[in-house]
């Protein structure tokens, strides 16, 4: 397989701390394989492109959760563009399991083959993971920002679990996650404060104590 020089790099100069890293994530595996692959297999489903995106749409569909839902919507684009529209295509790193004999591969058939459509770096999945969970951020809201990074956490555990990626894939995606968070936190406070007081309010019990949250 002949690789471009970014991802020959990529796979020399980190192949060890990407090989050590699956073994160690592969434990969880060897230990509780009926827990960790339906819960993990579960968990990434949530940074999904469609998964992300309608999570965030929903929440930004009420007053009571929309400062936070448009957050992490355009954390999520400004994270996808960095990573789907500009690496991906520049880096052209092959999936860790398309390597016949590898252990990646292995660990790949053990858990039932998932299958991914684009290239390895870096983590997609990991980069929405923790744009969202950033965007949280901009609730206040310490439990649902807590909540929010151990998902974020989970993701990024469950792309090297089921062997789609290397650990540098996913390291680098939580950089680009913080970046785009972050600035989908910022942009969002640019947005006049009318978008996020018009529409039904939802239950308090899903919101922050009314819209003081949405006062800055």
């Amino acid at each position: 397989m002949e690789l471009t020089a970014a991802a020959s790099w990529l796979n020399t100069v980190f192949a060890s701390f990407d090989l050590s890293v699956a073994q160690g994530v592969h434990v969880l595996y060897e230990a509780l394989p009926w827990l960790f692959t339906p819960l993990l297999s579960f968990v990434t489903l949530l940074a999904s492109p469609a998964g992300s995106i309608c999570i965030s749409l929903f929440l930004a569909l009420w007053p009571r959760t929309r400062r936070f839902g448009m957050a992490m919507l355009m954390g999520i684009i400004v994270g996808a563009l960095m990573t789907n529209v500009i690496l991906k295509p520049l880096v052209l790193r092959p999936r860790p399991y398309s390597w016949d004999g590898s252990v990646y591969q292995e660990y790949w058939h053990l858990l039932g083959e998932p299958m991914e459509s684009d290239y390895s770096f870096p983590s997609g999945h990991t980069t929405a993971a923790f744009a969202m969970a950033w965007g949280v951020t901009a609730s206040r809201d310490k439990r649902k920002i807590w909540v929010a990074f151990i998902l974020a956490f989970l993701i990024a555990l469950s792309r090297i679990y089921l062997s789609v990626h290397y650990a540098t894939d996913v390291l680098v995606g939580l950089i680009l996650g913080t970046i785009g968070g972050n600035c989908g936190v910022f942009l969002s406070r640019k947005l006049p404060e009318a978008v996020y007081t018009y529409g039904l309010p939802l239950p308090k019990s899903l919101g922050n104590g009314g819209g003081k949250h949405l006062r800055k």
